[in-house]
């Protein structure tokens, strides 16, 4: 497979304080990877550094071989890249279809081997959305709006898609929904970074996980190497 972004020895930092100590890993076009880590070890800034949202002190990021150093956000979603975001930021005052459709475009031709996705087809991924659309954002509950939050990245027919805590905060139900979603997105080719503390849910979906602690990644391999090592889970996640 095709390397489809790659992120080498990222240093960052918010003022004087530094938050990434040479972040590296990659994803290849069609894999599911996952970041894991306690709060505050780099996970989320790691996101903002992929999608320039935080500059880099120091490292490249690449996307499709092209460097994204320089580009603005709405440049590097434009390129292919798709964010789900912590805490979801849908726009509370839109209708539910008003928020699928604000960010949609159509698919690039790199993305050609990608079915594309459009209001019809969020609306059959997602059919609660479809019974809600005429709903405005702060009307619907948490699970609805993960979903909303899912539907209009894919609207923007991502070759990457980004999701920063992908279940927090939602009931056993609605997390077995998103993570069947994001399994069938899987199935199609989507390749997806996922920021979750649900590692058994994570264990079943990704192809390889990178562990970071203090802005470090300290441990990087595949499901059955992750499993055949409970405490690195339990070292750098406090759960079992």
């Amino acid at each position: 497979m095709r390397t489809l972004m790659e992120m080498h020895d990222v240093q960052a930092s918010y003022g004087h304080a530094q938050a990434l100590f040479g972040v590296s890993f990659d994803i290849r076009a069609g894999e599911v990877v996952t970041l894991l880590g306690r709060n505050g070890m780099g996970r989320s800034t790691t996101v903002k550094c992929l999608f320039g949202m935080l500059p880099l002190k120091s490292g490249a990021i690449s996307f499709g071989g092209r460097p994204l150093a320089g580009l603005a956000s709405h440049g590097i979603a434009r390129l292919g890249l798709g964010l789900v975001p912590e805490g979801r930021e849908i726009f509370t005052n839109l209708t539910v279809e008003e928020n699928l459709v604000a960010t949609a475009r159509a698919p690039r031709h790199a993305q050609a081997s990608l079915k594309p996705w459009d209001l019809a087809r969020v609306y059959q991924f997602f059919p609660r959305l479809q019974e809600r659309r005429a709903n405005l954002g702060w009307q619907l509950s948490g699970g609805e709006q993960q979903m909303l939050a899912i539907g209009r990245a894919l609207m923007t027919n991502p070759q990457l898609l980004v999701l920063d805590e992908a279940t927090e905060g939602l009931a056993p139900i609605i997390r077995t929904e998103i993570w069947n979603a994001l399994a069938a997105l899987k199935a199609e080719g989507l390749a997806q970074i996922v920021i979750d503390k649900n590692v058994g849910a994570l264990l079943k979906l990704a192809d390889r996980h990178f562990v970071l602690e203090k802005g470090r990644v300290v441990w990087q391999g595949s499901s059955d190497a992750l499993r055949a090592e409970p405490a690195i889970v339990q070292q750098y996640m406090g759960v079992s």
